[in-house]
């Protein structure tokens, strides 16, 4: 997710967020871990034309319109479960490939989600169990006092400014320490204060992410790409992953998954129903829960509006409704994993739009917001004609 404002603390400028592309053997500066495609499953075909008007920003653009507009790398609708369902629409930019390994960004979040509910349902992990159980290197820090759920809901209060522009800021040492001068991410975290009671504030915060990865790979004794790529195997992806990672291998669960747009798009298809191929991966109350707002201030319009008023927050999910039925995750420069629960309907995009002027950037991140429903209702429109 990139905070849309003007103000310079809301602004996720990260130089992993400049890349869109990429290519683990000419990428300097970074190191990435693989996550193996083992059993790969093509997802089956059934293109059709979609037919989508999508009102926003003073009028009305066709798919094809908001696609150009909204500067898309690529997009791809799924009708049905994974597993059962079928691609009717597969899109990508001049460039761009059912191949290519795209950025994330904060998507890598919402793939985050899904192994903790895993970690949760194997029992390795409770909401309530204290960070310090699992860590105890962070007795003493901003995170001494928080829960498991605190994390997942970035409701922790630590004293974090999630300003990349700050060259000297802790958001940018932490990214630096994936794509940069290095250094120990962990470190960084075990320094982060304290500044209000945990449960009482929500704010946009990468280190709580990396927190919790922490805590999920203490629980279950597996690194983020040990378990994403269990989870690679059971989603069936077609391709290799990469995740950027520190110099001590530790994984920037917070952002760098790199992955094909396929992939991306099973990885939203899981928040449908939680099964894969008819088999259950993810609990069904956990994904009624993490699309979910758990706190009224989480709803969707009650979040800063620097932010979006378009999402709320659940689980490292952005519900477009209070009852999660539409829900997406989000990455900077517009990647999006929608889902609609109702229609049963998953959409993948990927973008590359400007985010030099932040008033582009939050109007690219509105008509997203606004597009991503009417695609998925075009897909279902078109199912029945």
């Amino acid at each position: 997710m990139v905070p849309a404002s003007g103000d310079p603390q809301e602004s996720e400028r990260s130089p992993l967020s400049t890349m869109s592309f990429v290519d683990p053997q000419h990428d300097p500066g970074r190191t990435h871990v693989a996550v193996t495609a083992s059993q790969p499953r093509p997802l089956p075909r059934s293109l059709r034309r979609l037919d989508a008007q999508i009102p926003g920003a003073g009028r009305t653009r066709d798919l094809d319109a908001w696609v150009t507009e909204t500067h898309s790398t690529a997009l791809l609708v799924l009708d049905g479960p994974l597993g059962e369902g079928s691609v009717v629409h597969e899109w990508y930019a001049e460039g761009v490939t059912a191949d290519s390994l795209l950025l994330g960004a904060s998507m890598t979040k919402s793939a985050l989600a899904h192994l903790v509910g895993n970690a949760i349902a194997e029992g390795a992990l409770r909401l309530d169990d204290e960070v310090v159980r699992h860590v105890p290197e962070l007795a003493g820090s901003g995170y001494g006092a928080c829960h498991v759920g605190h994390l997942l809901t970035m409701t922790t209060g630590t004293a974090w400014v999630e300003d990349h522009r700050d060259p000297d800021g802790p958001a940018t040492r932490l990214i630096s320490c994936f794509a940069g001068p290095g250094g120990s991410s962990r470190d960084l975290l075990a320094a982060v204060a304290p500044q209000d009671p945990p449960g009482t504030r929500w704010e946009y915060n990468t280190a709580d992410s990396q927190v919790l990865d922490w805590v999920r790979e203490r629980a279950t004794g597996t690194t983020y790409a040990e378990a994403m790529t269990g989870l690679w195997g059971v989603l069936g992806c077609v391709r290799d992953a990469v995740v950027g990672v520190d110099a001590d291998g530790v994984a920037l669960a917070g952002g760098g998954l790199a992955a094909c747009a396929e992939d991306w798009l099973r990885l939203a298809a899981l928040q449908l129903t939680g099964t894969a191929y008819r088999a259950r991966v993810l609990d069904a109350e956990w994904v009624t829960r993490s699309s979910t707002p758990q706190r009224p201030w989480m709803e969707p319009g009650r979040l800063p509006s620097s932010i979006t008023t378009h999402a709320g927050f659940g689980y490292h999910w952005w519900p477009l409704t209070a009852d999660g039925v539409r829900v997406t995750s989000d990455g900077s420069r517009g990647q999006f994993g929608y889902v609609d629960h109702d229609l049963g309907v998953a959409v993948l995009k990927t973008s590359l739009w400007p985010y030099d002027d932040w008033l582009v950037d939050r109007q690219m991140r509105d008509l997203s917001y606004l597009g991503l429903p009417l695609v998925a209702a075009a897909a279902k429109d078109a199912a029945s004609t």
